[in-house]
């Protein structure tokens, strides 16, 4: 169904599996609310087993069990801990995990990307997938796999080379990739 709904609405998928069984996706740029039921399509098109952090709150009744059947995984904020700590604590407990984040952490325009990702990954030593939404070509996917260097702009600048061609369905609204 996925695949027809894709095709009909003109958008290309692809999907490189991730090289094991945990892992960490960016989703770049995420600049619409349209950005989310694609990337459920693309999901079910290609059958992964990929999962998203929302603050608890939206996870109650009636909409909780529709959000993790989607992969959700509520988060507490309001725990001191901290939203990092409790993903890095769901890899540890997990034998098979992977976390699509969005760098950004907003629709709106950010002058920075989040750090959380970058934390995350280096904590748990997962490789980081580069997705995308590049409403320009109309393609959706993750098509690439890295190991961070830990070297914030050398990890950074890979990003932007990797992320130049891809258009987000606001442009204005995609954030500038680099660390506060």
């Amino acid at each position: 169904m996925a695949t027809l709904i894709l095709r009909l609405i003109g958008w290309r998928t692809v999907f490189v599996p991730p090289p094991g069984p945990k892992s960490v996706v960016l989703v770049y740029p995420h600049t619409s609310n349209w950005d989310f039921p694609l990337g459920v399509l693309c999901k079910a098109r290609h059958r992964m087993i990929l999962n998203w952090a929302g603050k608890d709150s939206l996870f109650r009744w009636p909409l909780k069990g529709f959000f993790i059947w989607l992969g959700g995984v509520p988060i507490n904020r309001r725990e001191s801990t901290g939203m990092i700590r409790q993903l890095i604590d769901i890899f540890a407990q997990s034998e098979s995990f992977c976390i699509c984040i969005t760098p950004e952490g907003t629709r709106s325009r950010s002058e920075h990307w989040k750090t959380g990702f970058y934390q995350l990954a280096l904590a748990t030593g997962v490789p980081v997938g580069l997705g995308f939404i590049d409403y320009g070509n109309r393609r959706i996917g993750v098509d690439r796999w890295i190991n961070l260097s830990g070297s914030e702009e050398t990890d950074l600048d890979l990003f932007r080379s990797y992320y130049a061609d891809k258009t987000g369905r606001y442009p204005e609204k995609a954030g500038d990739i680099r660390f506060r």
